[in-house]
């Protein structure tokens, strides 16, 4: 019976160191490798690193949530033009479909600036047309005639009253019935109603008048 006990305690005692032996040769494994399990001999070449890296730059941990419809890096996103900040991912691509062909793939549109208007030969024409259209469809120009005198010296003096009224007036030469007259007029009127009040003023102060009006 001691035996059999001094045994079982022999025994036990083996068991105990041989279990400590063992926990410190996997302690001293662990501390020797760098990561645990794995071949101390393998070793990684540069490429090998610099592929890794550039895979884990653009890697985006949220790509499984976006579906069919990729979000795109924020590298290519800043070769190209800004398409938006803060859209819903389901919505870029419906927004880069509506776009004008020259504005999708990132690229600027060229928008041509408008062509100016043709510069016409006859300045002139081209104002009386413009003066023409804004006055309406009156197509006359009315002059108020305050005489015709056989001499200069009368249509002068006609003038010089006219301004004394403070009414602006000019003398012009024409040849009539084979004579020359010179004639005393106000104006030009743009319309008809500019020159009837002219013409009363002048009837009220007791002058001749006559309303002429000429072609445009």
């Amino acid at each position: 019976m001691k035996q059999q006990f001094g045994g079982t305690i022999v025994g036990f005692v083996i068991g105990v160191v041989v279990g400590l032996g063992a926990a410190l040769a996997v302690a001293v494994y662990v501390t020797k490798v760098p990561i645990p399990f794995i071949n101390k001999g393998v070793s990684r070449a540069p490429a090998q690193d610099a592929a890794e890296a550039a895979r884990n730059k653009d890697w985006d941990p949220n790509a499984p949530l976006y579906g069919k419809n990729p979000v795109r890096p924020a590298s290519a996103a800043a070769g190209g033009a800004v398409e938006g900040s803060g859209a819903a991912p389901a919505a870029t691509s419906g927004a880069a479909s509506a776009l004008p062909p020259a504005v999708r793939g990132g690229q600027t549109a060229i928008v041509k600036p408008p062509l100016p208007p043709a510069v016409s030969g006859d300045p002139l024409g081209d104002l009386a047309k413009a003066r023409s259209a804004s006055s309406g469809a009156d197509p006359f120009t009315y002059f108020v005639q305050a005489g015709a005198f056989r001499a200069a010296e009368d249509a002068e003096t006609q003038r010089a009253k006219l301004s004394l009224m403070g009414i602006e007036s000019k003398v012009s030469e024409r040849e009539q019935a084979g004579r020359t007259v010179w004639r005393v007029r106000v104006g030009p009127f743009d319309n008809k109603l500019d020159a009837d009040k002219t013409k009363e003023r002048l009837d009220g102060s007791g002058m001749e008048t006559a309303l002429v009006r000429v072609q445009r």
